[in-house]
């Protein structure tokens, strides 16, 4: 599992840590790590240009320590220094001492040596910066032609909630020191981040056992599939019933049942309007053309993808939310689902709506849930008690306790239609296998990742939905604990 921590959690742990060791050591295994990633970006380090836009205080410290290193293997480093007179004392003098330029921000020869630079580091404004970049580094970052190489997070974004509020820089990898920041693996700051790598410098033993943010790996996720026993049947693997489709979407009930089916459910009841579509597509699914309460015994229910806005749609959702089951609620499930009739529900209620849903679902602009996907994710789990999953280029999934998961195996694959009917299908399948709403919103998730990397390209939803076999024989091959 990877985890996150906020900025002033890892505040306290360096703190903490500091405490016990000589003066400048974490800076000294920062900088190191920043220094091996760089040697690593640039292929060989003897011979090539260096530049380091250097703001103020620790983060500008990692540059010019780690610039000195990179200096004394036969760089060519030159910092370019935002602010002169507040550069780091001791940064600056090993830089000096390894014999590299130093120049500033606003002379002419600052433009030139980023200009010719084969990698700069960003060691701008650190994990404590909020909003934009400032005018003066803004129009340097904006003449970047070389890779960059951001330190601990790219300078502009917001370390705790992803927000971008200005410009920012866009790395080409960003080094992070200690612990990830949830911003790092969260839209829109993820983009900015590039490929991320974390350099251990202790801090371990002094974060706390409950992270801010979390993402399931391979084998947490195998670790957490349901698997039938020797005396499984399929009632005992989970019967998923399933409200979708309507006269003019029934594909979506076809992608929802194909998701269910080869998400492992033992059994699918379907009820609506599009049970000969069905029932062509799929004959192992029980159909009836009424409504979830005429179609039997289930252990959870998968309701609202293309059902539509008119009364048959609100007495699916109505009376799939009357049922003591778990239930997984999306697309046009989602506008009558009662954020009091949720809360009041004793069983497990997963929502999955996209941004636009989630802006309705709010209130608020589509372009505020963008901005801040992790505060949207977490308001909705509040407002409706909940698990909630926010579908995106990385997903999120929340309860309105504890901390929010991330889902690591999106791609832009995905975004195709009817690719969110499969995965409504998939969860509600994990769901009636009696995983938990968190647990199957976010193994759900990153099964339909792993499916959509591994189906044709480009992929149409039906190969999605096709390609889950092969993903849960990947995550089957996988190491895992006992279940």
């Amino acid at each position: 599992m990877r985890t996150a921590h906020r900025v002033e959690t890892v505040r306290a742990a360096e703190h903490a840590l500091m405490a016990r060791l000589p003066e400048g050591t974490l800076m000294r295994r920062a900088s190191a790590g920043l220094a091996a990633s760089a040697a690593t970006l640039l292929g060989r380090v003897y011979g090539t240009r260096v530049a380091l836009l250097a703001g103020s205080g620790g983060n500008g410290g990692d540059a010019l320590f780690a610039g000195a290193r990179l200096a004394r293997r036969g760089a060519k480093v030159t910092a370019v220094l935002l602010d002169p007179d507040r550069a780091h004392p001791g940064g600056l003098a090993a830089l000096r001492a390894a014999r590299a330029d130093v120049v500033s921000a606003a002379q002419g020869p600052a433009r030139a040596a980023l200009a010719r630079a084969d990698l700069v580091l960003d060691g701008v404004t650190g994990i404590g910066g909020r909003g934009g970049l400032r005018a003066d580094a803004a129009r340097l970052v904006a003449e970047l032609s070389a890779p960059v190489l951001a330190v601990d997070l790219p300078s502009g974004v917001d370390a705790d909630t992803g927000e971008v509020r200005g410009d920012a820089v866009r790395a080409l990898a960003t080094v992070t020191f200690g612990a990830l920041k949830p911003g790092l693996l969260v839209a829109p700051a993820q983009v900015y981040a590039g490929a991320v790598r974390l350099v251990d410098i202790g801090l371990g033993p002094y974060l706390p056992g409950e992270p801010d943010l979390e993402a399931l790996q391979h084998a947490d996720a195998a670790a957490l599939l349901p698997r039938p026993g020797a005396s499984s049947d399929k009632y005992r693997r989970g019967v998923l019933g399933i409200a979708a489709g309507s006269a003019r979407y029934p594909g979506a009930a076809v992608l929802a049942v194909s998701g269910a089916l080869r998400g492992g459910a033992g059994a699918v009841r379907y009820a609506g309007t599009a049970a000969s579509e069905v029932i062509a597509r799929h004959p192992e699914t029980l159909v009836t053309s009424g409504s979830p309460a005429e179609a039997g015994r289930v252990q959870a229910w998968a309701v609202g993808p293309g059902l539509g806005d008119g009364a048959d749609a609100r007495r699916a959702v109505g009376e799939a939310l009357d049922a003591d089951v778990p239930v997984l609620v999306d697309a046009d499930g989602l506008r009558h689902a009662d954020p009091a009739r949720v809360r009041a529900r004793r069983a497990a209620t997963v929502l999955t709506p996209h941004a636009g849903e989630a802006a309705a679902l709010l209130d608020t602009p589509r372009e505020a849930v963008e901005a801040a996907r992790l505060d949207s994710v977490r308001a909705l789990a509040r407002r409706y008690g909940a698990t909630v999953l926010l579908k995106g280029s990385a997903t999120l999934v929340a309860d309105a306790e504890g901390p929010v998961r991330v889902n690591p195996t999106g791609t832009g694959r995905l975004a195709t239609a009817g690719s969110g009917d499969v995965l409504s299908g998939l969860i509600g399948s994990l769901l009636a296998a009696g995983l938990s709403g968190r647990d199957a919103a976010a193994v759900g998730a990153y099964l339909h990742g792993v499916a959509g990397r591994l189906a044709p390209t480009p992929p149409a939803a039906s190969d999605v939905a096709a390609a889950l076999p092969a993903a849960w024989r990947e995550l089957d091959a996988a190491p895992h604990g006992p279940v």
